[in-house]
């Protein structure tokens, strides 16, 4: 993994407009995403740029300012809000004679603090190692030469190709275990495909943990700060009618989210993919709100979770005036959106009534006697569907009450017709439609 210096560093901070107007909270999130790494802000630097600058990025003046700010403010760090490409970095570096780090290397320091758990330390070395590997050859540019001379002659590249090999292998083996972890993560899927998944997702600090402790009576860590929580966590979820899910509480996205780290998440992300429904939790006094909507649907489509359907959950609506608790319904009638705030709590039976409304419809409440001849039907139940009682009945059977969804009893429906007179929605007609 690198090796992350001290926090408190003093540092520059850079946003260039590049084609387009400045966007004010683009730039105050920036600036978040610096503090929340660690560093002090001595100053920014902005502009506006038609394109980069192939080698420096912002262009041999724009360069020449930051240099003199650099010594001015006794910088030790300038970070870019932009991508930078290996050799632009190099050429900064060089110019500057200060440490340089891209966006990409800041969201990656800020992922490295923020992991607790196994998998997650793995996730983001295995991020940083992608990264580190195409910037390996700054720290060994005195082992470059390659043509022959008095003097010249020597190792060459030989330290540059050992140390890649080293990574490979590194990044081979870590690999190996996050496919292990996945593998796992596959199991407990499985074991828990009779309840449906709803996972948490939203643009970072939209309040997803808090919603999440909110619903669940869970302690999972929530603070004001981005990336507050990378872990994912899973908790039953009861709802009224007698309907039981899988809440997941996945990372949070943001605006141009590093695809190294999308690759490494990829095991954390599985529970955002097979999802039955997405929470998409949005800051509903963020400026940037229609922005980061937009960010967090790239982002799902990116992931392969684009046409999971979605009910937005508008949080916050404690911090903007005049909004109370309410629904919103589509052109349908399904519910497309909650008003609510995790924090105070109101507007929470809103969203676990739109929660149960929406697998009430997917999903049907039946009781059925299974006979003692019956093991492989009961054990369908289990399988498919979320049994709710199972009780020995006094001929030896079972009789059982089950919320199974339309299209898995559609299909057994088609191989047995005969079960059709023995589901019953009633407790009262179980009696008649078994004979008893």
């Amino acid at each position: 993994m690198f090796e992350r210096p001290g926090t408190g560093e003093r540092a520059l901070l850079v946003h260039l407009d590049i084609g387009t107007t400045g966007d004010p909270e683009e730039r105050a999130e920036f600036r978040l995403l610096a503090e929340a790494a660690g560093a002090r802000v001595a100053g920014s630097v902005g502009g506006f740029r038609r394109t980069p600058d192939p080698r420096l990025f912002i262009g041999c003046g724009k360069a020449d300012e930051l240099k003199a700010l650099i010594e001015a403010h006794g910088a030790e760090l300038v970070i870019f809000n932009h991508g930078l490409s290996p050799a632009q970095e190099r050429n900064l570096e060089r110019h500057l004679q200060c440490r340089v780090v891209d966006r990409t290397g800041l969201i990656l320091d800020i992922f490295a603090q923020r992991a607790r758990s196994f998998e997650g330390k793995l996730q983001v070395e295995l991020a940083q190692l992608h990264h580190l590997a195409t910037r390996l050859v700054r720290g060994w540019t005195h082992l470059e030469r390659q043509k022959g001379g008095i003097g010249l002659r020597g190792p060459g590249e030989t330290q540059l190709e050992s140390d890649r090999r080293l990574i490979g292998k590194r990044i081979f083996q870590l690999n190996q275990r996050l496919e292990r972890i996945a593998s796992q993560r596959a199991q407990g899927r499985r074991a828990r495909a009779e309840l449906a998944t709803v996972s948490l997702v939203g643009y970072t600090n939209a309040g997803k943990s808090t919603l999440f402790n909110r619903l669940t009576r869970a302690a999972v860590y929530q603070a004001d700060q981005l990336f507050a929580t990378l872990d994912p966590t899973l908790r039953r979820l009861p709802l009224p009618h007698g309907t039981t899910l899988i809440l997941a509480d996945t990372v949070g996205f943001i605006n141009h989210l590093p695809h190294e780290l999308v690759a490494a998440f990829r095991s954390t992300l599985e529970e955002t993919r097979t999802a039955d429904l997405l929470l998409h939790v949005v800051d509903a006094s963020g400026a940037r709100r229609a922005g980061c909507i937009r960010d967090v649907q790239e982002v799902l489509s990116e992931i392969g979770a684009g046409g999971i359907p979605q009910i937005q959950v508008f949080n916050k609506i404690d911090l903007v005036p005049d909004t109370e608790p309410r629904l919103e319904r589509d052109a349908q009638g399904r519910v497309c959106r909650v008003w609510m705030s995790a924090h105070s709590g109101a507007g929470t039976d809103l969203l676990r009534g739109a929660l149960s409304e929406h697998f009430r419809k997917k999903h049907l409440h039946q009781w059925i006697l299974v006979g003692p001849q019956e093991g492989a039907l009961r054990a369908w139940f289990f399988t498919h569907a979320q049994v709710l009682s199972d009780q020995v009945t006094d001929q030896g059977g079972w009789e059982m009450e089950v919320m199974v969804p339309r299209l898995e009893l559609d299909r057994l429906l088609s191989k047995d017709g005969s079960l059709s007179d023995r589901l019953v929605s009633e407790r009262g007609e179980l009696a008649v439609a078994g004979g008893r």
